[in-house]
């Protein structure tokens, strides 16, 4: 319980036969700050007056410390000053812009504090530390510099990706600004060209150990946060364009590939649980992902069809006709159910907040496990993994479908693949019709035990 006003001296100390507010500065500010605490008088002999006073300056005490603390503090104060200033020579108001400019020097003359010592020349010596952000401010509100990470928030508001795409994003960007630390390079939108973008390229293959497809992935993402710079005119041009690490030509041999009949085979009739069993049998049956199968509701299986939520590049949801061949799944596991019920309730949805897993994540894992257990499996040196995995079912619905004469494009709206046929996009984008996919879709038939 807080202690009653005439008791209570949080934040106060006398100052002769008045009170004043003292908010002690963290060690490692006080260069920056210039004093060790921060203090201003109370015009009162009370104690009691005195704590209905102080709590709007312990506030604005606070609030100047956490703007020093934090690296986005006076920058984002900066560049809000900078963008009042493009609004009002957009404006033409010359008396605006003017009383602006002048506020932004006060406000570097107040952050850089009163001289600490004079030189032999006796000119004022102000504190390294604080000199410094009074520069950084005042060259940045007159729009004279840019720190890279100012319009990465605005940036990252806009960009509609899917989670692990904005992950490899800020993924991407927090490497080259360690880069540009560790390298003694400005990370300035202003200085930093295509030299230094460059020399960042050569650097980061070193330095990651990764494939060139990976790495490849991650400068597409800041050649992309450039482009959307230069439509601001923040930049001149994409200093990234061309920038391509060169992926050696991949031959048959090392591709990941479909289950041979016989190992579906083998993959249905072993000791799989009843769960991963009717998982199997659908990806097989339907050329489905696993995520969007494990996703499933009660309610997407209904009409004689399947609704898959939109994966990849997916605009929608789709319908794709249930295989004969799987009626008796679906009917056994949605039978009784409310249509928000999942399909799968055995594996959950991920409850940790903030968790880039998708719900398949440990019923991919578990089949992982259990297709070793049944000795499927096919490892070569330098490739991450097997080349059939759970993707594989979907090959071998590809293969299976085209194998029995199937067209192209109808196997293409079965999986929800883009056509390939610019005409077909264009001119039906409906894709194949329910009675087309169906056909395509029966052709298929999971093989004998063998």
């Amino acid at each position: 319980m807080p202690p009653h006003f005439s008791a209570d001296r949080r934040y106060l100390e006398r100052h002769g036969n008045r009170w004043r507010v003292v908010v002690n500065v963290p060690r490692d500010l006080q260069e920056a700050l210039g004093k060790s605490k921060l203090k201003q008088v109370l015009p009162t002999d009370s104690l009691a007056t005195a704590n209905q006073l102080k709590w709007p300056i312990v506030h604005s005490f606070k609030t100047l410390i956490a703007r020093h603390r934090s690296p986005e503090g006076v920058k984002a104060e900066a560049v809000r000053l900078a963008e009042l200033r493009r609004k009002s020579a957009a404006a033409d108001d010359g008396t605006g812009l003017q009383e602006l400019h002048e506020y932004i020097l006060d406000r570097s003359e107040e952050l850089g504090g009163s001289p600490v010592d004079t030189d032999d020349q006796g000119r004022a010596v102000y504190a390294p530390e604080r000199e410094r952000i009074a520069l950084e401010f005042r060259d940045i509100a007159l729009g004279k510099r840019t720190p890279m990470e100012l319009w990465r928030a605005t940036y990252l508001d806009q960009i509609n990706v899917k989670s692990r795409t904005r992950d490899d994003d800020q993924r991407a960007f927090a490497a080259l600004m360690s880069w540009c630390q560790k390298n003694n390079v400005a990370p300035l939108l202003e200085t930093f060209g295509r030299n230094e973008a460059a020399r960042f390229t050569d650097d980061f293959r070193k330095s990651e150990g990764r494939g060139p497809v990976t790495l490849n992935k991650y400068i597409r993402r800041l050649g992309l946060y450039w482009k959307w710079l230069e439509r601001r005119d923040a930049v001149d041009r994409n200093v990234w364009a061309g920038l391509i690490y060169t992926v050696p030509l991949e031959t048959q041999e090392v591709k990941e590939r479909p289950f041979t009949d016989a190992k579906v085979a083998t993959l249905l009739s072993g000791t799989a649980d009843p769960k991963l069993h009717d998982l199997m049998c659908i990806a097989a049956l339907s050329g489905a992902r696993i995520d969007v199968i494990v996703s499933l509701s009660v309610g997407d299986c209904n009409n004689g069809t399947f609704r898959f939520k939109p994966q990849k590049r997916e605009p929608s949801a789709r319908l794709v006709p249930i295989h004969s061949g799987l009626i008796e799944i679906v009917e056994r596991r949605t039978r009784g159910k409310l249509p928000e019920d999942h399909l799968f309730p055995e594996w959950p949805p991920v409850k940790k907040v903030g968790s880039r897993r998708e719900r398949s994540f440990k019923a991919s894992n578990q089949f992982t496990e259990y297709r070793r257990s049944v000795g499927v499996d096919h490892r070569i040196d330098g490739k991450r993994r097997s080349l059939v995995n759970f993707h594989s079912f979907r090959r071998w619905f590809v293969m299976k479908a085209e194998h029995a004469g199937q067209p192209l494009e109808t196997i293409q709206s079965v999986i929800g693949h883009k056509r390939a046929a610019l005409a077909f996009d264009i001119y039906n984008r409906l894709g194949a019709s329910q009675e087309q996919m169906a056909r395509c879709i029966e052709a298929v038939k999971l093989p004998a035990a063998m």
